[in-house]
């Protein structure tokens, strides 16, 4: 049997508000799991999640 190499995840914090943005950038929060100031969530490293982190890049960051 193969040892699947563990998969990689991408930690995202927000950090500005999404009051007076667009709904479709404040519901890509929600769909990052994301609603508050200062809360991380930890996600799966696929293209998806790298599309909606770069759809709202300026109100979070990927932490390290």
């Amino acid at each position: 049997m193969a040892k699947s190499k563990p998969k990689a995840r991408l930690t995202v914090e927000q950090i500005r508000s999404p009051i007076g943005r667009p709904a479709v950038q404040r519901t890509t929060l929600v769909g990052l799991k994301l609603n508050k100031i200062g809360r991380r969530a930890s996600l799966p490293d696929t293209p998806a999640v790298r599309g909606m982190v770069a759809k709202v890049a300026h109100l979070v960051r990927i932490v390290e």
